[in-house]
């Protein structure tokens, strides 16, 4: 009798060891499942994190754009005057003073990211540039800008103001009219008739 119940109690204990072997195995893939989740998650959150900085750090170089371009205009007349200064003025002290005032919201708004997009001897690009007149001329390339009518302005890589400017354009060739053409044609036939 006690062999029997030695045995059915080794059989029990078997049992129980393969039942908890499985639940441990269990227990260990979900251990796998949760810590892949968990992985899964902090990469995400490490992705919206790096995101959302970088569309503070993006809002953050772009927040004085509206001010910045409602500035221009008041650039754009400081330059005109001092294009059309004459030039019996250029002597006076005041006007150093102007220049110095000129100078100095020049370079805050440079500070703020300000930058002018360059013409002279530029192509058109119509992401940088906005033509308002075609010239035809064969003293440039086709296409080539040949005049700044107003400046234009990026603020760091974006276009805050495109540049206004004359393009220049290819003359076209110069073309017989077919009338001249058949002309020519007759008299050279009529040549070689006379002389048959």
């Amino acid at each position: 009798m006690t062999e029997v119940a030695e045995e059915k109690g080794g059989e029990n204990l078997e049992e129980k060891v393969k039942e908890l072997e499985a639940k441990i195995s269990e227990l260990q893939n979900k251990v796998e499942e949760y810590l892949d989740q968990w992985r899964r998650t902090a990469a995400d959150f490490a992705n919206y994190r790096k995101r959302v900085e970088k569309e503070q750090a993006e809002q953050a170089r772009y927040a004085n754009a509206n001010l910045i371009a409602k500035l221009l205009p008041i650039l754009d007349d400081f330059e005109r005057a001092f294009q059309t200064l004459p030039s019996h003025l250029t002597k006076l002290t005041w006007l150093d003073g102007i220049f110095l005032i000129h100078r100095k919201f020049h370079y805050i708004l440079e500070q703020e990211g300000l930058k002018p997009i360059k013409t002279e001897g530029q192509f058109f690009d119509p992401f940088y540039h906005e033509a308002v007149a075609y010239e035809e001329t064969d003293h440039y390339e086709d296409g080539q800008i040949i005049g700044e009518i107003q400046k234009g302005y990026l603020l760091h890589d974006r276009v805050l103001r495109p540049a206004l400017v004359k393009v220049a354009r290819k003359k076209p060739s110069p073309q017989v009219p077919e009338v001249e053409e058949k002309k020519v044609e007759e008299e050279g036939y009529a040549g070689e008739d006379s002389g048959d």
